[in-house]
C-alpha cells in the first residue's frame, strides 16, 4: 500500500456559501476533464493522493488556503460535479463527511453492481484504510470524513480527515492503491505532522503482541517501521504572508501574464472572455492541471487565482472566476470534438510560466500586490462570506 502523505490544518467551522460552492463544482469538473483529456483518469487519482496538490486545488477554487474546510468542500464539490459524468470521465466518488462517510459501503456496492468491479473488495479497502488511520494508528485524531475515489479500472484513492481530540487542528490522510501489498505491512510511506508526543502505532514491528488482540486488520505481521515522507503543516492564521509563497514562481507568473504577453499566447488571447485578470487566474489553473509534484510545495500561491472566501489574500473575484470556468470549459468542449488547439494553448501558459522563472528576480512588492488586488476587487465582483467588496472611498466619490 502506498500512502502519499498527510496534512495538518487549522480546524475551521462554517459552511461554504452557495455562490462559491456552485463555482467550485463547475471549475472542479473543468479541471478534471482537462487532466483526463491529456493524462487519463489514473493521473487524477494520483494527484488527489498528493496532499500538496490537493491543497493547491482547494486554493485555486477560492477556499481558505490554509483551512481544514478545504477537505470536505473540495471533495463535496468534486463528488457533485464528477459522479454524473462517470461514463465519460471514468471517476466516481463515494462517502464524504459525517453520515455521508458511513454511506460509503452502500455506494461502493451499488457502484460495483453497475460497473462489474468487485464492490465487496472496494468496501474492504475503504474500511481498512479508515481502520488503520483511526484505530491501528492512534495519533490523537478521530476521523470524521472519508471519501473513497475509484476509477473504471479499479484504481482507488482515499482522502480522509480526523479531528484532534480536545484540540484545534485537523489532520488529512491520503492513500493511493498503486502499489497495494497489505494494509498492515508498513502501509505508510510516512506519517508527518506536529509532534503529538508518544502515540500507539499498531502497524509497527514492536506492536506485534498488541496486534494479536485487535481487529482483523492486525492478523498480518508487519516487518518494518514507517518511513518519513513529505508533510504539509499550515499555520493557524488567515492572512497570506510572503513566506507562504514561492515569490519567484508567483512573480514570474504575474510578470508573464500582465506585462510580457509573448506571441505564444495568440490562441489563448483570442478565447472569448480572456482579459488581463483572467489570464492571471488561468496561469495558475493551468499549473494545477499540468504541473509536476514539485510545483505544489507552496499551496498558498494558488490562492492568487481566485482569492479566498474569508477575504485572504483578497475577496473571490466572481467575474474572473466565471470567466476562468467559461474559458476552460469551452476549451475542453472543443477538444472533445477534435479541436484541441485551445486546450494546448492553456497548457502552453503553464509551460511559459516555468520558462519565465529561469532569469526572474522577484521584487519586494508582495504586500503591494495584495493591496492592489483588494483595492480593485470590487471591479471584478469581489465577494466574501462577509459580503460584497466595496470600492475605495476615493472611487466612491468619483462615482457620484
Amino acid at each position: 500500500m502506498k500512502r502519499s502523505g498527510s496534512a495538518d490544518l487549522p480546524l475551521h467551522h462554517g459552511h461554504v456559501p452557495k455562490w462559491l460552492a456552485e463555482r467550485m463544482s463547475r471549475l472542479g469538473l473543468a479541471i478534471t476533464e482537462a487532466i483526463v483529456a491529456d493524462y487519463g483518469s489514473a493521473e487524477v487519482m494520483r494527484r488527489l493522493s498528493d496532499p500538496f496538490w490537493f491543497q493547491s486545488l482547494g486554493a485555486v477554487m477560492g477556499m481558505d488556503w490554509h483551512s481544514s474546510g478545504i477537505t470536505t468542500s473540495v471533495m463535496g464539490a468534486l463528488k457533485a460535479a464528477l459522479n454524473p459524468h462517470y461514463r465519460e470521465l471514468g471517476i466516481y466518488i463515494c462517502g464524504g463527511k459525517g453520515n455521508k462517510s458511513r454511506q460509503t459501503p452502500e455506494e461502493l456496492l451499488r457502484f460495483g453492481d453497475r460497473t462489474g468491479l468487485n464492490g465487496q473488495e472496494l468496501v474492504r479497502c475503504s474500511r481498512l484504510s479508515a481502520k488503520v488511520d483511526n484505530t491501528a494508528l492512534q495519533d490523537g485524531f478521530q476521523l470524521y470524513t472519508h471519501s473513497f475515489i475509484v476509477d473504471s479500472s479499479g484504481l482507488w484513492t482515499v482522502v480522509q480527515q480526523g479531528m484532534q481530540t480536545g484540540g484545534t487542528t485537523a489532520r488529512r490522510y491520503h492513500w493511493h492503491s498503486s502499489s497495494l501489498r497489505s494494509f498492515v505491512d508498513a502501509p505508510h510511506t510516512g506519517i508527518c505532522g506536529q509532534n503529538q508526543g508518544r502515540i500507539m502505532n499498531l502497524v509497527a514491528q514492536a506492536a506485534a503482541p498488541s496486534r494479536a488482540a485487535m481487529l482483523s486488520i492486525t492478523s498480518e505481521h508487519p516487518e518494518r517501521m514507517i518511513a518519513e515522507a513529505r508533510r504539509l503543516i499550515l499555520p493557524n492564521r488567515h492572512e497570506v504572508k510572503a513566506k507562504d509563497v514561492d515569490l519567484k514562481r508567483l512573480g514570474a507568473m504575474l510578470w508573464l501574464t500582465h506585462e510580457k504577453r509573448p506571441a505564444d499566447f495568440e490562441e489563448l488571447l483570442l478565447l472569448e472572455g480572456m482579459g488581463p485578470r483572467t489570464l492571471q487566474s488561468m496561469a495558475l489553473v493551468s499549473e494545477v492541471i499540468h504541473g509536476t509534484p514539485s510545483r505544489f510545495d507552496d499551496p498558498a500561491r494558488f490562492s492568487f487565482a481566485h482569492g479566498g472566501k474569508d477575504g485572504h489574500p483578497f475577496p473571490v473575484p466572481l467575474k474572473v472566476y466565471d470567466e476562468t470556468i467559461s474559458v476552460l470549459s469551452k476549451a475542453v468542449h472543443r477538444a472533445k470534438v477534435g479541436d484541441s488547439d485551445k486546450l494546448h494553448a492553456i497548457r502552453k501558459l503553464s509551460e511559459l510560466s516555468y520558462q519565465a522563472e529561469a532569469g526572474f528576480s522577484p521584487n519586494d512588492n508582495f504586500d503591494e500586490l495584495i493591496a492592489r488586488e483588494r483595492r480593485d476587487s470590487w471591479k471584478y465582483g469581489g465577494k466574501t462570506i462577509f459580503g460584497d467588496a466595496m470600492p475605495p472611498v476615493e472611487s466612491q466619490l468619483r462615482l457620484f
